[in-house]
């Protein structure tokens, strides 16, 4: 009966040093180094070489900013990516006089503006989003263009409320965002 206890106490400290000795023979801070044998530094310095090469390539593959069209610009954001925007202030919320709350309400905003943009220049058409576009029209009306911090902490329900409705709606059209 002993004998066991002892066993059972001195295996997780064998099993622990085991690793320990194994772990402490690289020299390096940077993970493995010349000292393991499976990874020689010529093999990591053709990798580096041939990351940068592809890299590289892509980058000349891919438009510069100076072929970019004014068209391309000017190009309305896509409701996909608009949504994801909206959606990452989703669990965000504030408290009005709060340091953070006109920040976070001018972002609730900007991003509905930019949803709304995209909704409407969408190829399904606004009649697809008539219900987002209609919650948005009625808060621009509420907000009446102005974007103060005052103003956005008055109507801090109806961005809030408006912002988790169109969520609400939009997890019904998965088509519009995936």
């Amino acid at each position: 009966m002993f004998i066991r206890s002892a066993l059972r106490a001195a295996i997780p400290a064998v099993i622990l040093g085991a690793g320990l000795v194994g772990c402490s023979e690289a020299t390096t801070t940077n993970g493995p180094g010349s000292d393991v044998p499976q990874v020689a530094p010529e093999a990591n310095a053709a990798a580096a070489s041939a990351a940068v090469e592809r890299a590289e390539a892509e980058a000349s593959a891919s438009e510069s900013p100076d072929e970019l069209t004014e068209a391309d610009l000017n190009r309305p954001v896509l409701v996909r990516d608009a949504f994801a925007g909206l959606q990452a202030t989703l669990y965000d919320n504030c408290t009005p006089g709060d340091g953070n709350c006109a920040y976070f309400l001018g972002r609730v905003n900007e991003e509905l503006n930019t949803l709304d943009a995209a909704m409407k220049a969408d190829a399904k058409g606004p009649g697809h989003f008539k219900k987002p576009l209609a919650w948005m029209g009625t808060l621009r009306m509420e907000l009446k263009n102005d974007t103060s911090t005052a103003n956005l902490e008055k109507h801090r329900t109806q961005l809030i409320g408006t912002r988790d409705r169109i969520n609400t709606w939009m997890q019904g059209h998965p088509d519009d965002y995936r």
